[in-house]
């Protein structure tokens, strides 16, 4: 299944590692430093299109080394729950 993250961008839920909240996590250091880095890197991919950013979700391929950061407009919680709710209409189905 796919998580819709802005107009758009859409994962793969598999792929994703975690759905942070912005404000909360940004506040740490370490967080500011590893977003710096992965914006150099050019790893992060603004999905808030012109909007303020809520939230980040890093994701990674598996097989692959290297992780992506999206900034996306809607916040972690309403992000959890969709992953959630597809997760369940899949289960549903098999």
């Amino acid at each position: 299944m796919y998580l819709h993250l802005g107009p758009s961008t859409v994962v793969r839920d598999s792929d994703i590692i975690g759905i942070f909240d912005l404000d909360i996590t940004s506040q740490s250091y370490r967080t500011r430093q590893y977003l710096n880095r992965a914006e150099k890197a050019g790893q992060v991919i603004d999905a808030a299109e012109e909007q303020l950013p809520k939230s980040f979700v890093l994701c990674q391929r598996k097989g692959e080394g290297s992780q992506r950061v999206y900034l996306a407009q809607p916040n972690p919680a309403t992000l959890a729950k969709r992953a959630r709710q597809d997760r369940r209409i899949t289960e549903k189905a098999v």
